[in-house]
């Protein structure tokens, strides 16, 4: 990933999650001719608009016609080009979820799609303007890879590896006022490769996105308590980095889940899937949308309700908490 990335935490305080995004495309964009950036009239808040300054030739609005936008993206990857669709997550993933899936991913397209305002991020704006079932429409269509980065960090190295990557790809992001979970670029990321960034025995949270540095919080208060627990930055919703989530079941057998998104369908159920498949029991909560819409507020409050900030995975490690196991090493038994 050779593209000049040196921002630091310097940066991220007065660059938010969707411009070091467009800067980074930009960058792509000298070096690679192929690409080319689509947008449905929300250039200026998706960010995209960076790539349209310096590359005006490879920059396509369509205005209010996602769903024809998505169309074009599967042509102009037929092509050759490297497409990056930049719009709304309640547009990209629900609009036009039809034509994702069979115009691009039906057809094994290599199109990109960077989704921002995602979960409740654009919380003033109203349900219409939330998308917290996102992750589960993008997970259940074929060959899609589907990344959710924890914060513009991560949003960097996310977007270069999707460039490289050949294929579909969702990457979700917020409205881009998201804090830094990082401080620079000096970490290793790699899609499906979860993160473990506290180590732990006692519990694990399993994260994405903004809840990551929400669960590190939490994780930390517990600390103070005697407590270890894991933190996982699951930045890569699929392919799940299965082997991630079986050592933690293995190490704690408490698992808490932690995303901005209904709980059906997304980084939950995911994890679910794979303690069910390896035939061992544990510990399993799901925080995020309880199969409800969010009201209007600040993504704060919003978080703050639905138990996804530091204080609602800190109320629930000590729930798991009171659950005991018996002494039992050997897991064969159980399988």
């Amino acid at each position: 990933m050779a593209i000049g990335l040196t921002w630091n935490i310097d940066d991220a305080d007065h660059m938010t999650q969707g411009e070091i995004y467009g800067e980074v495309l930009t960058r792509l964009g000298s070096e690679n001719p192929k690409i080319v950036a689509l947008t449905a009239d929300l250039a200026g808040s998706t960010k995209i608009g960076a790539f349209q300054k310096k590359h005006a030739d490879r920059f396509f609005n369509f205005g209010i016609m996602e769903t024809n936008m998505m169309g074009w993206a599967s042509g102009l990857a037929e092509s050759g080009l490297i497409p990056v669709v930049s719009t709304f997550a309640a547009f990209a993933a629900l609009r036009c979820a039809e034509h994702v899936r069979t115009d691009i991913c039906y057809n094994k397209r290599n199109v990109k799609i960077i989704a921002t305002h995602s979960g409740t991020s654009f919380g003033p704006a109203g349900t219409t303007h939330h998308c917290t079932e996102d992750l589960a429409v993008m997970r259940a269509i074929a060959g899609m890879t589907v990344i959710v980065p924890a914060d513009a960090f991560e949003t960097a190295k996310a977007t270069a590896a999707v460039i490289a990557h050949d294929g579909p790809c969702y990457v979700r992001i917020g409205r881009s006022f998201e804090p830094p979970l990082w401080k620079n670029l000096d970490f290793d990321w790699e899609i499906g490769k979860a993160i473990q960034l506290r180590e732990g025995t006692d519990c694990t949270v399993i994260a994405c996105g903004p809840s990551v540095l929400e669960a590190c919080d939490a994780s930390d208060r517990a600390k103070a308590r005697g407590l270890a627990v894991r933190v996982l930055d699951m930045h890569t919703i699929k392919p799940l980095d299965k082997d991630a989530v079986v050592r933690a079941l293995m190490d704690t057998r408490r698992i808490i889940t932690a995303e901005d998104h209904n709980v059906l369908g997304g980084l939950g159920s995911a994890v679910a899937e794979v303690i069910a498949e390896s035939g061992k029991g544990c510990v399993l909560r799901r925080l995020g949308m309880q199969d409800r819409f969010s009201p209007h507020g600040s993504p704060e409050d919003l978080q703050h309700m639905h138990k996804i900030d530091a204080d609602g995975i800190e109320e629930t490690i000590a729930e798991v908490m009171k659950t005991d196991f018996e002494a039992d090493e050997d897991w064969e038994d159980e399988v």
